[in-house]
């Protein structure tokens, strides 16, 4: 692997050189873009496995590593992003991208913040997982795993409920293209996490005339062979 690794540097570290000879006799139009890649594989070239703020891709510098502490997954590249939804319905009125990989307590209010301008409604309780322990927001009675003063049986069957999301983001991975994004830049992160949780909804509401629609069927494919058995 290490030997694999730097003949990798190296073969990179000569194309780059040649590049920059070659620099001169590109137009000015496309002189800027190739000088920011060179700075880019002069970052990558450089930068050591234990370092911080690294570079993961070369075509996407907002890619950061995620780490999910799972054992099929303990890492993941992309950007984070905050998803809300709805308690009961389970609808999202939310979904942000949070570049920089911030704290999950330090993302509550700006999630909650679009959530609100999205639904036209405030939040008045959130229900939240262990990372945003300890976390406050002025108006919003934040509930997370863990808590025990105040704690009713109906708090508590709320706070369970909240683990309803986790299959929900599962769905949005695998049938919603979240789990890669094909459009350019942080906007393009933005946007695509807006679209997935978009879709998600139109497929959870399309679910059920879907199911309206197979219990007519049913109910005339019953009443067609109740009617030859009388014939």
């Amino acid at each position: 692997m290490r030997k694999t690794l730097r003949t990798l540097r190296s073969r990179v570290g000569r194309v780059m050189r040649d590049v920059e000879r070659q620099l001169d006799a590109v137009a000015d139009c496309s002189r800027a873009a190739l000088q920011e890649l060179i700075g880019r594989m002069k970052r990558i070239l450089s930068q050591e496995p234990k370092d911080k703020n690294k570079l993961y891709a070369l075509h996407a510098p907002e890619v950061e590593c995620l780490a999910k502490g799972k054992a099929r997954t303990p890492y993941e590249f992309g950007v984070k992003v905050s998803i809300t939804s709805t308690h009961k319905e389970g609808l999202v009125v939310g979904m942000r991208s949070m570049p920089g990989n911030p704290y999950d307590g330090h993302t509550l209010a700006e999630a909650l913040e679009q959530a609100a301008i999205l639904s036209d409604v405030t939040p008045e309780v959130a229900v939240v997982d262990r990372g945003y322990k300890g976390v406050a927001i002025d108006g919003v009675k934040v509930y997370h795993p863990g808590l025990r003063r105040g704690i009713t049986r109906a708090l508590r069957a709320m706070i369970r409920r909240r683990s309803a999301i986790e299959p929900a983001i599962g769905h949005m991975k695998s049938d919603g293209k979240l789990d890669r994004n094909w459009l350019k830049g942080a906007l393009g992160d933005a946007i695509h996490a807006v679209l997935c949780g978009a879709g998600y909804n139109l497929r959870m509401i399309l679910r059920k005339p879907r199911l309206l629609y197979a219990f007519v069927l049913a109910a005339l494919l019953n009443l067609s062979i109740a009617a030859d058995v009388m014939v």
